[in-house]
């Protein structure tokens, strides 16, 4: 399995911070000035953000798969700035882009610490459907997650020891995470049982470290759109770019 950072009491203090690396925003010219794109209908008896799935990148895409413009967003579940677009973006970038069907959003992870892991795993228990809330929601309660761990700082460095699923399940016992996903509907029963899959974290720690080094992804949130890396953005400055690709 490929090793990551080890969560010792210095990450744990600085985690959400240092964790997200960001860069300096790429200027507001990068993408190309488009043509209006037509809203495009959903299926019938469902709105498009109703509509997810996994993509061959190992990232999860809520809204119109075929959408002319294609959002794409690397994030960690242990990220201040990530939480921060959330916040921002979540309600507008659902109801007036992803719910017209002209933008998809795909999330993917990009991978810092072994609880970061952790959540992207348990984030895909109940299927891609549930993905994008769990993240959003996860980000919600950041604040309540690092004030857990603080608490449990000696049970996170001995979880951080072990190896396999020993590890993922003293991550989450010591992070809070069991009780959170049970909260939203996945037993610890069934989140026992993903986190004992054992490729799905290695799938998802590989995907991180290759997709950053080939995309030179360096921070996070770090945005694509339509395959164009716009560098990180704040929803403020990112809103403007989707509507300058035709979102609008």
């Amino acid at each position: 399995m490929i090793e990551l950072r080890t969560a010792t009491l210095a990450l744990t203090a600085s985690l959400a911070l240092a964790a997200c690396n960001s860069e300096e925003a790429a200027p507001d010219g990068t993408v190309a000035e488009s043509a209006a794109v037509a809203v495009v209908p959903p299926p019938a008896g469902q709105s498009w953000s109703e509509v997810a799935s996994v993509t061959p990148e190992g990232g999860v895409v809520e809204g119109n798969p075929n959408a002319p413009i294609k959002l794409i967003e690397y994030a960690s579940h242990t990220c201040n700035p990530c939480a921060e677009f959330s916040k921002a973006a979540a309600e507008p970038l659902r109801s007036k882009y992803i719910e017209s069907g002209r933008v998809s959003f795909e999330l993917r992870n990009q991978i810092h610490d072994p609880i970061d892991l952790t959540f992207a795993v348990l984030a895909r228990c109940a299927g891609p459907q549930a993905f994008h809330a769990f993240a959003e929601q996860g980000w919600a309660n950041m604040e309540g997650m690092f004030a857990q761990i603080q608490t449990n700082q000696a049970a996170l460095e001995a979880a951080t020891q072990a190896q396999g699923a020993a590890r993922f399940d003293g991550v989450a016992n010591a992070a809070g995470l069991y009780d959170f996903f049970a909260q939203r509907g996945v037993s610890r029963d069934q989140a026992r049982a993903c986190l004992a899959k054992e490729e799905t974290a290695t799938q998802i720690a590989k995907n991180s470290e290759t997709q950053s080094t080939e995309l030179n992804v360096t921070g996070t949130p770090t945005f694509f759109i339509n395959g164009t890396n716009v560098g990180t953005q704040t929803w403020a400055t990112l809103e403007p770019m989707l509507q300058r690709a035709g979102a609008r």
